[in-house]
């Protein structure tokens, strides 16, 4: 709506720019930085079930960080993106912590039937609730003070923040739940004359 007189343009530059650029450059990372777990979590577990699993629950332990961003009507930046690139990194490693402690009560108890193996699975998602919510509880006390504080550097730390106390809410809940959910539905299928196979 604006008439602009010959000779003159406008050009958004500021912080506004500096999104654009990120976003350019995020539009590549992202994949890339994607693949190379994909093939790191496939050299660990040997098949890619698991870096599925692993995978698959990553977008909903986001879930709590979109929502804390939302309550506090904060918009997203290039802070807000490497807070979730830090909460995606802290939700893939607490899944596969949890399927490595799975895939150890596994081998550990041995189950010959599927009532065994859910008691297996049970156990194995058992041993990793005190050491989640120290964890969380760790990381929510070094950024709690960040999120509520007002002084020098606040501004730009604030949104960092801000998705990875979210995330701390949602990540170890679906860690806990539909991961061990999902680890059980796949090993059903590799019973074989009632007897499980170790992986």
């Amino acid at each position: 709506q604006l008439e602009i007189p010959p000779g003159y343009s406008l050009h958004w530059t500021g912080e506004y720019e500096h999104l654009q650029r990120a976003r350019q450059r995020l539009q590549l990372i992202v994949p890339l930085t994607l693949a190379v777990v994909v093939v790191l979590l496939y050299l660990s577990f040997r098949n890619m079930v698991e870096p599925m699993i692993v995978l698959g629950t990553v977008p909903f332990s986001l879930l709590g960080g979109v929502w804390l961003l939302y309550l506090l009507d904060m918009p997203f930046s290039i802070a807000v993106a490497i807070g979730f690139l830090a909460l995606i990194g802290a939700a893939t490693e607490f899944g596969i912590i949890m399927l490595v402690y799975l895939n150890e009560a596994i081998q550990r108890l041995k189950p010959s039937n599927p009532a065994e193996l859910r008691q297996a699975v049970q156990a194995g998602a058992l041993l990793r609730v005190r050491p989640k919510a120290m964890t969380v509880l760790v990381i929510l006390g070094g950024l709690l003070p960040i999120l509520a504080g007002a002084g020098v550097g606040s501004e730009g730390m604030r949104p960092i923040a801000v998705p990875l106390v979210g995330g701390m809410i949602s990540a170890p809940l679906v860690s806990m739940i539909p991961i061990p959910a999902l680890y059980m539905v796949t090993c059903k299928r590799k019973y074989k004359t009632n007897r499980y196979e170790s992986p």
